[in-house]
């Protein structure tokens, strides 16, 4: 931390912030970079969707979105795989940006997975996240998309990094890892079989501070509880659970208040926040400046059972 107050207190001398200088040439290249995967995918594909959670990765790809197409709509609806576990301002975000945009969300829910029997649940309280799968395929399937562009970066977690940015899936929706194509000299190779279909990863190539710095820059609104607030928790397994209606407190865990923030969101069953001060997206930026744990590996339950379960989980047609 004290390299990089050193850092922003150099950069001050200047008149400057930490968040200006000297990423903008480099979140120029990446933006470009983004762009072009996106008019690429859109030149090829018959029928693209956008991923869209109302999470910090996403909301960067809708701006991302927005430079590459407008003034016109969107050549894709928004889509959203909702495990109904999710934090609620989360969902109203999610809800007022594709309002805001005038772009059709469509959200499907694993909640109608399990109602259909497609999903069957171990136990109540599980994490639905794993489930997302089933629905997402059915939805592929449902109208037909040949392609998906996702928000995911190789920074998030090991098995993302093997993933090329234009990812194929076969007929079932899996995916191979020992048999990607290549994409040498950025050349992308979009050719698919009836029933295949690939995802599309425009921010690839970013990382959580990239993305931080992103929305430094373009002013992004993000949902309230990527910043520090107070919330009820209990230490569970190294990991601060949050206390909610849907996760409450087990026998013997003592909930505590603290100031803590997200640095992911997904299904309150398994994502965690870390213990943070930081309140505004300059505080954001040093913290994330010097963290040495990826933001999965310090808030998601479900990546800790199994040094695979990510791969396995992409193998079988996870995002």
């Amino acid at each position: 931390m004290n390299a990089v107050l050193k850092q922003q207190d150099q950069y001050a001398s200047f008149g400057t912030r930490i968040s200006d200088v000297p990423v903008n040439n480099h979140l120029g290249w990446l933006e470009s970079e983004a762009i072009h995967i996106m008019r690429e995918v859109v030149a090829e594909a018959k029928n693209p969707a956008l991923l869209f959670s109302g999470g910090k990765d996403s909301i960067v790809m809708l701006i991302l979105a927005e430079k590459a197409f407008r003034p016109d709509r969107f050549p894709f609806p928004l889509l959203h795989i909702d495990t109904e576990h999710n934090f609620p301002e989360v969902i109203a975000f999610r809800d007022e940006r594709a309002a805001a945009l005038g772009e059709k969300l469509i959200v499907r829910s694993v909640q109608d997975s399990i109602n259909t029997g497609r999903v069957v649940l171990r136990r109540e309280d599980e994490s639905r996240n794993v489930h997302q799968t089933v629905t997402l395929l059915d939805s592929i399937r449902e109208f037909e998309f040949d392609a998906l562009f996702g928000g995911a970066r190789r920074d998030e977690e090991k098995a993302r990094a093997k993933e090329r940015i234009l990812s194929h899936r076969d007929e079932f929706g899996q995916w191979d890892p020992k048999n990607q194509r290549p994409e040498l000299w950025d050349l992308y190779n979009a050719r698919l079989h009836k029933g295949e279909h690939f995802r599309a990863f425009p921010i690839s190539n970013w990382t959580e501070l990239d993305v931080w710095q992103y929305i430094a820059r373009e002013k992004l609104a993000v949902p309230s509880i990527y910043y520090a607030h107070e919330r009820l928790v209990v230490d569970r397994r190294g990991l601060l659970a949050p206390i909610t209606e849907l996760t409450p407190p087990r026998a013997g865990e003592t909930p505590v208040l603290r100031t803590v923030r997200f640095r992911t969101v997904g299904d309150i069953t398994c994502t965690c926040p870390v213990l943070s001060d930081a309140a505004t997206v300059e505080e954001i930026l040093l913290e994330t400046a010097v963290t040495r744990v990826t933001e999965r590996g310090a808030t998601r339950m479900d990546d800790q059972t199994s040094d695979a379960s990510m791969e396995l989980r992409k193998k079988a047609g996870y995002f």
